[in-house]
């Protein structure tokens, strides 16, 4: 052997020896002293912000190398701002994970919004979802429109967020298939600053709403009757809803179409509360990250917390999700265009 060849085959085996155990560095060995960002695609103080504040107490103990959990806020166009963040900016090695709305999930799909939409839904990373999300629509008790029966006929004044989000999605869905009276005022931040714009008087009330937020943030609502729950926006009947005699939306289709539309759009809810990471990750830190936050919502301490606060934990492991949204991407061409139709603004 030559000098020359001596030398690139000693540099080979330099650079074998540096990058091997890199690449075969364990989860445990890579998360240890790191610091994992859960974002929320949404302001401080809703839903989203609580089931993610409260996973983020408890995953460290079900993470290998129990890496620093720190979570914090991203709001802006119904968590598409996040989404894109997540998918081209953030790192993709599984330290940061999005806690975003499901219709981001579904713009790309589904196309109806004005946002710019710069990601393949179907290319993210899925790490689960943790529950399985009921909505509603929901007015004062000093509404006209007291039953969604009347809301087919009597105006009532809505509060949605700035744009995109169930909250201006879901009633603009209803009065474009339905014909549901809503006057729709859009430009809150989050449901946290649409629920003080209902208990103000600012507006009447809020569709796309999570009945868990009602649950756990807004429980006086129900308890001090000062709302009526007027429907429930769901892929299937919710059992606790039916048996307070809530109808769900499809019973108000009339024709098959209409209830077509309605069960695409609903069906994201089975995702009700995802959590999403970048495309790219390594293969054994996704499976880590499924597993930890699998674990973390099976906890009997988080399930204490819980149980507290009022929130429904139903787990929707991330394998699962991937493939159930891949499912959704494969919806007939005609039903899809229609549904765009049915979520655009008039």
């Amino acid at each position: 052997m030559t000098l020359k060849l001596f030398r690139a085959a000693a540099v080979g085996a330099i650079a074998t020896l540096i990058v091997a155990p890199a690449s075969a560095q364990s989860p445990a060995d890579f998360y240890k002293g790191r610091t994992v960002s859960i974002v929320v695609g949404s302001s401080a103080g809703g839903g989203f912000d609580l089931y993610a504040r409260m996973i983020g107490r408890h995953m460290q103990r079900h993470m290998p190398g129990a890496p620093n959990i720190v979570v914090s806020n991203m709001p802006g166009a119904g968590s598409i701002r996040l989404a894109q963040h997540i998918y081209a900016v953030a790192p993709k090695d599984g330290t940061v994970i999005g806690a975003v709305f499901a219709g981001a999930i579904m713009d790309p799909l589904l196309g109806a919004r004005t946002n710019k939409v710069e990601y393949d839904a179907a290319k993210f990373t899925y790490i689960g979802s943790a529950n399985s999300e009921a909505y509603v629509c929901l007015a004062r008790k000093d509404a006209k429109a007291q039953t969604f029966a009347d809301a087919l006929n009597t105006e009532i004044v809505l509060g949605a967020s700035a744009s995109g989000g169930s909250t201006l999605d879901f009633p603009t869905l209803l009065r474009n298939v339905l014909g549901a009276k809503f006057k729709i005022v859009n430009g809150y931040p989050g449901t946290n600053e649409i629920s003080m714009a209902v208990e103000s008087g600012e507006v009447q009330g809020a569709c796309g709403y999570a009945w868990s937020t009602v649950q756990s943030r807004r429980r006086h609502w129900l308890t001090d009757n000062l709302v009526n729950i007027l429907v429930q926006e769901v892929p299937e009947p919710y059992a606790e809803m039916t048996k307070m005699g809530i109808p769900v939306a499809q019973e108000f289709a009339k024709t098959d179409e209409q209830r077509r539309i309605l069960d695409l759009v609903y069906a994201q809810l089975r995702f009700g509360r995802p959590y999403i990471a970048s495309p790219g990750i390594p293969a054994d830190r996704v499976a880590t990250l499924r597993k930890a936050f699998v674990d973390t919502l099976n906890d009997p301490e988080l399930r204490k917390e819980a149980d507290k606060l009022q929130v429904d934990i139903d787990v929707l492991e991330g394998g699962a999700m991937q493939k159930f949204v891949a499912e959704l991407y494969t919806t007939p061409a005609d039903i899809v265009e229609k549904t765009r139709a049915a979520l655009r603004p008039k």
